[in-house]
């Protein structure tokens, strides 16, 4: 596949070059009168008012191939009044500004395509800058309560018990970014019991602490994974007046459900699957909130 699409790429570079070459030998011709002239032809011998003649005939990915041919070919199809008359067919009010901001050449090849998938910096923080405090709350009493260190909640360092769902073990397998962390002991949970969570996170590179969850009520029980879900809404730091209704999700991961009514927690599972799904999203997530 990826061969097929290297020649079909090559082939749209070779029509288009033609394309602009023909273009060109015929205004040639017309402005000369002669056929023998076509042998001594030259790119550059073309006048620029007859520009405005062929422009209009011209796609973006015409003048990008011509730039590839050689030096003569380049200087002409850079000139700018080409990329004017593809912006004016683009963005109209781009061309009633006697002087533009940017040239033409740069606009379109700026703007004439949305980037979809931009390439995230590194983040400027890591997991090892990171200490998680987490607690459970059962009617009032404490069900866990543990300082985690941020690289023990990376995706895979643990291997779940035995006994799990197959669905429970596809959901831990999936190519989704969670922290997840293993429960020991494990603890169990009646399910007539309120359970909350709270989590916050502190930094070790500035010594500053952020909420995560704040008091955040386990009212959802997904029983095909075994999963029971709690979420808050995170609290951005004033830098980002315009970012709001990021959830991040707490779950506790359980065994199939014993005789006596209660759910056997064997581990914790954290996601901010709204808005981030790999470890470098998150850190760039975590790195946003407001830190104290």
């Amino acid at each position: 596949m990826n061969k097929i699409n290297d020649l079909i790429l090559i082939y749209s570079q070779f029509f288009g070059c033609l394309r602009f070459l023909i273009i060109i030998i015929i205004i040639y011709l017309i402005n000369n009168n002669l056929i023998v002239g076509f042998l001594a032809f030259s790119p550059s011998t073309l006048l620029p008012n007859h520009q405005r003649l062929f422009s209009p005939l011209l796609e973006g990915t015409d003048l990008a191939a011509c730039t590839a041919v050689c030096k003569q070919w380049q200087n002409i199809a850079q000139d700018d009044y080409f990329w004017k008359c593809l912006c004016a067919k683009k963005w109209p009010s781009t061309c009633k500004n006697s002087a533009p901001p940017i040239t033409y050449h740069k606009l379109f090849k700026t703007f004439y395509k949305r980037e979809i998938n931009r390439t995230l910096l590194p983040p400027r923080i890591s997991l090892h800058d990171l200490e998680f405090y987490i607690d459970f709350w059962a009617d009032g009493n404490s069900l866990f309560s543990q300082v985690v260190p941020g690289p023990a909640l990376q995706k895979g360092n643990w291997t779940p018990p035995p006994g799990i769902s197959p669905v429970m073990r596809y959901h831990l397998d999936s190519p989704e970014y969670k922290l997840t962390l293993p429960v020991k002991p494990q603890f169990s949970v009646p399910y007539s019991q309120t359970v909350t969570a709270s989590v916050l996170v502190a930094r070790k590179d500035t010594n500053k602490v952020a909420c995560v969850i704040h008091d955040a009520t386990f009212d959802y029980v997904e029983r095909s994974s075994c999963r029971k879900l709690a979420f808050d809404y995170l609290v951005l730091s004033p830098a980002y007046p315009f970012v709001s209704g990021i959830r991040a999700w707490i779950a506790l991961l359980f065994v199939e459900d014993g005789d006596d009514g209660d759910i056997d927690v064997f581990g914790i599972e954290v996601d901010f699957c709204d808005a981030a799904n790999s470890e470098e999203e998150v850190l760039w997530l975590l790195d946003m909130l407001d830190w104290k």
